[in-house]
């Protein structure tokens, strides 16, 4: 990608001044303020009216190696409402595991969601044609009934599943029904076996482009994927699993894409193709492990505690990728174990708005918010 080394060094300085980690401030609280309880993986988006919608999910202690039997895990899929600009938000709606069960699959933990309006100023008001739907919502679950591949069947855990990506859609937000719920991607390939934490943003003939995680069957790490749907039709059209392989150094273990934001054409982006700003989730390792006591003391990011990078592309060179975080992470919360994950971003006329989880002191992780303004877009950019 012809971006020159001044390009690159402004989107790594939007991307800092966006997820600023002391000047976060905590939007959605977790359940408890303890280990093992977050709220996030979710989105923000903002109505015609001007009001926020944020999706995420509760998630409450428990081990992902051992199904139900260790805690409660993804427990609650909710939706809040902001009538202020992100200043306090109400819950409105709440989807439980039992909700989103449905034809015999029991939904044994809630993961990513995405929430998609199709009149958001983002998706440039393109709609699919013979779709009255104007509200989309992407939820990732767990699911029992799912036999693992032939001949690795016996790598499925006890209480464990399978993961998949479900849709539900309605005319509004509030009127969003589990009922309605229908499955979207799974994979029956022992290397891409689960999926799940979807996102997304439209490309520029409109189709949108619904990135997600992978995990092979053996669940030793977390890779990027995305499925091409049509505008027109909703269908699945293309699907790539390898676009953004993992990295050599911090993100060795994982690289979990989270968020695509298009960057405003400002100052030196003002004449180029559209440029995107790249948010992903990485880490060393899959568990937790001791360090050398003589080691650099520094988060490594793990599973359930990873950390951030960054990376860019373009409208017209994706899914060309090419990190900015190269030997480094870019986001480490300064407290609890430095975990900095789930970014998503919401660009409005009045600047850009990001939340994320971090990890508190008590090792808790909320979902923290900050706002940066488009006049400090501006000058970040000139």
């Amino acid at each position: 990608m012809n971006l020159d080394t001044t390009v690159k060094e402004k989107l790594e300085k939007l991307g800092h001044a966006l997820i600023d980690q002391k000047e976060a401030r905590i939007v959605i609280p977790p359940m408890d303020n303890r280990e093992g309880f977050w709220f996030g993986g979710g989105n923000m988006v903002e109505d015609k009216n001007g009001n926020f919608y944020l999706c995420g999910r509760y998630r409450n202690a428990g081990d992902s190696r051992y199904g139900l039997g260790k805690g409660e895990r993804g427990l609650e899929l909710a939706i809040f409402k902001s009538e202020d600009r992100g200043k306090t938000f109400k819950k409105v709606l709440s989807f439980s595991k039992k909700d989103l069960s449905y034809d015999g699959y029991e939904v044994i933990s809630i993961e990513g969601s995405w929430l998609r309006l199709k009149d958001n100023p983002k998706e440039s008001g393109i709609s699919s044609s013979g779709d009255s739907s104007r509200v989309e919502l992407y939820v990732s679950t767990e699911k029992s009934n799912i036999p693992y591949p032939k001949g690795l069947e016996s790598f499925k855990k006890p209480g464990t599943g399978v993961w998949t990506i479900d849709i539900i859609e309605s005319n509004a937000v509030e009127s969003l029904n589990p009922f309605t719920i229908k499955p979207l991607l799974k994979s029956e390939n022992s290397q891409y076996l689960h999926v799940k934490d979807p996102f997304g943003f439209t490309d520029k003939e409109g189709n949108i482009i619904v990135g997600f995680c992978t995990h092979p069957f053996c669940w030793s790490s977390s890779n990027s994927a995305y499925a091409l749907k049509n505008r027109e039709t909703g269908k699945i059209e293309e699907i790539n699993y390898t676009f953004f392989p993992r990295g050599f150094t911090w993100d060795v273990a994982m690289t979990r894409m989270t968020d695509v934001m298009k960057v405003p054409k400002l100052g030196v982006l003002k004449n180029l193709p559209t440029v995107y700003l790249i948010f992903y989730d990485g880490g060393e390792s899959v568990r937790k492990y001791e360090e050398h006591p003589n080691a650099v003391k520094r988060p490594r990011g793990y599973s359930c505690e990873e950390i951030g990078g960054l990376a860019f592309s373009t409208e017209r060179d994706f899914p060309e990728i090419e990190r900015l975080s190269i030997n480094l992470p870019a986001f480490t919360s300064p407290y609890g174990t430095g975990a900095s994950r789930y970014v998503s971003t919401l660009v409005t006329e009045e600047g850009i708005y990001a939340t994320w989880e971090q990890s508190q002191e008590d090792h808790s992780q909320p979902l923290v918010m900050h706002f940066l303004s488009m006049k400090e877009v501006e000058k970040i950019l000139s």
